[in-house]
């Protein structure tokens, strides 16, 4: 009998090489598209120092230099305070927008006389030009941490809020209808049904949320009160020291993307699992 068993559990395994091909798949799949990221970043840095080695322009380094300025740096600490005063703000608006964001997106995609009253006001809040308004945060809020997190919620807030609107009117109407037959509660409905169909949207528009933050923060800090990054960024260009100040531009790019690709993979990880890849 055992070895009658032991059989069948073998001939299973060997007929159903169908979880063992897919699993194999997927990483292979995995590992192509974090092979091709590495070659597509590896050519943008090597056009990079071609650009600075030609020069397409004396204030232009190369991308060693900037690399080499980055690393000196990082070792002063100078970047590190830096950004210590650039995240305060940006923490605090980015949060701002992740609880009063979404909850404007998820009543306008819920209510109708809502949406027509505020719609107007995210989409013009996202076509203004950051560099015309800040003279009028500066105006109302003074030129402390607070016009910082006031400029950095006006960058953010529309993208997270049209997002999590987009999202929560694409929800599938049966699942509600569904969740209703069922005798669902509203708040039953919102949470389990309609917030989990519209999670990648909404994660979608925090990420980029995130993103314009980080730049909201630094325009604050080069057009409010020269702190933090955009004190760095300032203060190199205002003496010449070209591969410093590309430094630290290149830094807010490093920082942005490593800090949007940490939010995707906790957005896969804890709520879209139906995504997340097999290695």
């Amino acid at each position: 009998m055992t070895d009658q068993t032991h059989g069948a559990t073998t001939e299973a395994a060997d007929l159903d090489p169908a979880g063992t091909y897919l699993a194999s798949l997927r990483g292979g799949r995995w590992r192509s598209s974090w092979l091709y990221k590495v070659l597509s970043i590896a050519l943008v840095l090597a056009l990079w120092e071609w650009a600075g080695r030609i020069p397409v322009s004396p204030t232009f380094p190369t991308f060693t230099a900037t690399a080499a300025a980055l690393y000196e740096m990082l070792l002063d600490g100078s970047l590190i305070v830096a950004y210590g005063e650039t995240l305060q703000p940006m923490i605090i608006g980015i949060a701002l927008c992740a609880i009063f964001g979404i909850s404007f997106g998820l009543l306008m995609g819920l209510s109708r006389p809502f949406e027509w009253a505020t719609m107007p006001v995210w989409v013009i809040t996202q076509a203004a030009p950051m560099g015309a308004i800040i003279p009028l945060i500066i105006v109302v809020y003074g030129i402390g941490v607070a016009a910082k997190v006031a400029a950095v919620v006006l960058m953010a807030a529309p993208i997270v809020v049209l997002n999590s609107y987009t999202g929560i009117r694409n929800v599938n109407a049966g699942l509600v209808e569904m969740s209703r037959s069922f005798l669902a509660t509203p708040s039953q409905q919102v949470f389990k049904i309609i917030l989990p169909a519209a999670s990648g949207l909404i994660f979608a528009g925090f990420r980029l949320g995130l993103a314009q933050g980080l730049t909201g923060a630094v325009l604050a800090e080069l057009l409010i009160t020269p702190t933090g990054v955009g004190d760095l960024i300032t203060y190199n260009q205002s003496i010449a020291d070209y591969p410093r100040m590309f430094a630290s531009v290149f830094s807010i790019i490093i920082f942005a993307s490593v800090a949007v690709t940490l939010l995707q993979m906790a957005e896969i990880r804890f709520f879209r699992q139906d995504q997340r890849v097999l290695a």
